[in-house]
């Protein structure tokens, strides 16, 4: 068994937090900054690399830090070059994230929790429950570590540009580590310098944490939505419960929009549950008074569930009903499908989750 390291990871860390600690040690604390700098922008992986700090600093940096990578334990990799990562973390926990190819960038999807606590039907991450809230460094450290395995792929000229919280656990639950992780992201002097309108945190509707997340950030919200009343809700989405729709939509009419800027709903289609004319119509009723656009899910089959994806007639139908009612809607149909593209399916497949 590998000897766990006691040093600190210093990705954990905030730039405030390595300034108050150097200072703590009669050591300049602008010198955080140059550190943040070797950390995120130039990807280094020892304190020895730090050329523009004194012999002394880096020592002691070394003896009280470290600078850890995720340990890639898995990678399954798409026809249509979507590559799934299954991560194990220092305290054997695994969590997954999936690097997606679009026309010319690359888009990032990254967890937020070991597990999920919300119990989503449609969703295999809840098939286990929460076994923990991920760290702030182990947010960052998936985005941090797909930038450098990017910076050695030569084969591609595209970049990594956008980041969405939609993969493992409910981000808002894990509120205090996404909003530090999301600070170093969208650092731009010294951070890993991704716009904010890049970033999109999806959410179950945590409803409490809606304002908060308005006040505290400027990325993109999406509502993860897939009903249109509160009894198929209820069943899909045992947070509904607790928000309802009404609580929900209401919260998301008052959430701060910049000029342009619109809240994404995030709609699954299944099968003989949320795919019908009625409920389409409804959805173009619960939205209005919001500035919304709306993601077209079909659902992703997976050995794990019986729920299924309704006919590419049926999915025609409903976008076009919500195209008549003045909305930008899209269909999203997952890439990745012959891999284990399902969120918590390849952590299923392999830790038996």
């Amino acid at each position: 068994m590998q000897a766990i390291d006691p040093r600190a990871n210093i990705i954990d860390f905030s730039r405030r937090e390595i300034a108050d600690w150097l200072a703590a040690r009669k050591i300049a604390a602008y010198r955080a900054s140059q550190i943040f700098q070797w950390v995120h922008l130039r990807q280094c992986d020892d304190f020895d690399e730090m050329t523009d700090l004194s012999k002394a600093i880096r020592q002691e940096l070394a003896a009280h830090f470290r600078i850890s990578r995720l340990q890639l334990e898995q990678v399954e990799t798409s026809a249509d070059g979507s590559r799934k990562s299954l991560y194990r973390l220092e305290d054997g926990a695994h969590i997954e994230s999936v690097l997606i190819p679009e026309k010319d960038h690359y888009t990032l999807c990254i967890s937020s929790q070991v597990g999920c606590a919300q119990g989503c039907q449609f969703c295999l991450t809840a098939r286990g429950g929460l076994e923990r809230n991920l760290s702030r460094g182990e947010i960052i450290a998936q985005v941090r570590d797909a930038l450098h395995d990017l910076r050695d792929d030569r084969a591609t000229a595209r970049g990594l540009t956008n980041i969405v919280f939609m993969g493992m656990g409910e981000p808002l639950d894990n509120y205090d580590n996404l909003i530090g992780a999301i600070e170093t992201l969208t650092d731009n002097d010294f951070g890993l310098r991704f716009a904010s309108r890049r970033v999109t945190v999806s959410t179950a509707g945590l409803v409490p944490r809606l304002a908060d997340l308005g006040r505290d950030t400027r990325v993109n919200l999406a509502v993860s939505l897939n009903a249109t009343e509160n009894q198929t809700r209820s069943r899909l989405m045992p947070i509904n419960r607790r928000y309802p729709l009404e609580e929900l939509l209401a919260a998301c009419a008052r959430y701060p929009l910049s000029p342009g800027r619109m809240i994404t709903f995030e709609y699954i289609l299944m099968e003989g549950i949320n795919d019908s004319p009625a409920d389409a119509r409804r959805l173009a009723r619960l939205l209005r008074p919001i500035r919304a656009k709306i993601n077209l899910i079909p659902f992703n089959q997976n050995p794990f569930s019986r729920l299924r994806r309704p006919s590419p007639e049926a999915i025609a139908a409903f976008r076009e009903l919500l195209c008549d009612a003045h909305y930008t809607a899209l269909v999203r149909h997952s890439k990745g499908q012959d891999i284990s593209a399902a969120c918590g399916q390849l952590r299923a497949k392999s830790t038996n989750a």
